[in-house]
This record gives C-alpha cells, structure tokens and sequence, in this order.
C-alpha cells in the first residue's frame, strides 16, 4: 500500500513538472499578450499546485519554472534583455521557488478557518506578487546596468521608475488575474482529488 502511494506521488509530481515544462515553453501559454501588456500566467499553476499539494509540491513547481528560466537565458532567450537578467540566479530561480512556497503556506493557513475560495484566492495572490516585486526588485538589486536600463528604453537612474511603473501595469493585471482564477481552478480541483483518494 505504501508503495503503490510512493508510486502515485512520483507519477503526480512528473506530470506536474511536465505541465510546468510544456506551459513555460510552449508560447502564448505560459506568457499572454494582452494589448500592450504581457501577462506571466505561471505564477497561478504555482499557486495551484502549491495549493492542492501543499508548499513543498509548490517550491518544487516554482523550482523547476526558476531553472527553465536560467537555462533559457543562455540557449533560448525569451527577449534581448534574459541574458542580462535572467543569468543571474537570484533573479531567475530564487523568486519563482519562493512563488511556489509563499503562495503554499498562505494557503495552508487560511484554509485552516475553512475558507477554501479566500485560501485560494490569496494563494494567487501571494503568488504573483511575491514573483513580480522579487524579480523586479532582483533586476533593481542585482542587473542595474546601462545596458539593462537601455532595454527598458530609460536611463540607469530611471530604471527604478520604469520597474515601478511595470509592478502598476502588469503587476497589478497579473495579480487581479491571480486571485480570480486561481479559485476557479483549486475549488474543483480539490473535490476530485478527494473523490479519487477514497
């Protein structure tokens, strides 16, 4: 019995870490245009995952989407500004494990009072912001270059008014989007999980 649970949990966490895999490469899935903005939709996976199976399942997820993100700024960089950010493994790997773990135990905690739409929904929440104020603040840190700053069309001393001005539009998008569907997608998903572990 304790092997066959062995089993399931290894072939659950691959198939997990498969979606990570697939949603990270796979254009307009893991990244979503919307007019001028682009929306990052992997922190809400993080958020569900970490929410359905807990904040170490959620640090793997977040790990792995860290690690896609660094190998990807050497091989495949998503835009001309990834290798001069995103080498970096405080700004690439650090803030997305931390996704996966934040967004987990804000889940755990608030789901104690039996609120799963709220846990779920500040999950998401948790999630986005933690990804977006610590790679943007990483790049602040840690990237603060003329070359970087010229790739966000701004001299080196405004680039920390172009990164704010970043957290008020798709910051604050990806945060709305968080909290609304992270919810729609946890409270089914919950029910069916608990349906199969009878």
């Amino acid at each position: 019995m304790q092997q066959r649970s062995q089993i399931r949990r290894l072939t659950r966490r691959s198939l997990l870490l498969v979606l990570i895999i697939v949603q990270d490469l796979v254009p307009f899935i893991g990244n979503l245009p919307l007019g001028p903005l682009s929306i990052t939709t992997m922190p809400i996976t993080v958020a569900v995952i970490a929410a359905l199976y807990g904040p170490i399942e959620g640090t793997l997820a977040g790990t792995v989407w860290g690690i896609l993100t660094f190998i990807r700024a050497f091989v495949y960089p998503s835009s001309a500004l990834a290798p001069l950010i995103f080498t970096n493994p405080l700004i690439s790997i650090v803030p997305r494990m931390l996704v996966g773990l934040f967004a987990g135990w804000v889940f755990w905690l608030v789901q104690k009072s039996g609120r799963t739409g709220l846990a779920a929904s500040l999950g998401g929440l948790v999630a986005s912001l933690t990804n977006t104020i610590l790679v943007l603040g990483g790049i602040y840190l840690f990237a603060n270059t003329p070359q970087v700053a010229a790739g966000y069309h701004v001299s080196q001393t405004n680039l920390g008014v172009a990164l704010a001005a970043i957290v008020g539009t798709n910051g604050i998008a990806e945060a709305v989007l968080a909290t609304v569907v992270v919810p729609l997608l946890v409270i089914p998903l919950r029910k069916v999980i608990q349906r199969l572990a009878k």
